[in-house]
């Protein structure tokens, strides 16, 4: 099932959420309160993410919280670098369901 944006731009629910993110106090979320993080494409909205995850994991979401990440500048010696910005959904699930990523 594709996710049409207002744009025209058609997604695919593997193009929504590029990658889990596997971090300590991701482990801890999803191990206390069910929720998992998730690096999503940045034009992706809390329902596109939601749709995305239910067919992706076949699992029922609860709720979804999004947050947009500057991107940092870096330097190394001469050359000064500016990361881009990111957005991070975390996915909250019904108590029954759970994703295994490793």
């Amino acid at each position: 099932m594709a996710i049409v944006k207002q744009s025209g731009i058609t997604l695919e629910p593997y193009q929504v959420v590029l990658r889990p993110l596997v971090t300590e106090k991701g482990t801890h979320l999803s191990e206390r309160f069910n929720s998992y993080t998730f690096e999503v494409t940045l034009n992706a909205t809390k329902q596109d993410i939601r749709k995305a995850v239910e067919e992706l994991w076949e699992v029922r979401v609860k709720s979804v919280r999004t947050q947009t990440r500057v991107g940092k500048p870096k330097r190394t010696k001469t050359v000064e670098i500016q990361l881009q910005p990111w957005k991070r959904a975390i996915v909250t699930l019904h108590e029954d369901d759970r994703i295994a990523f490793y």
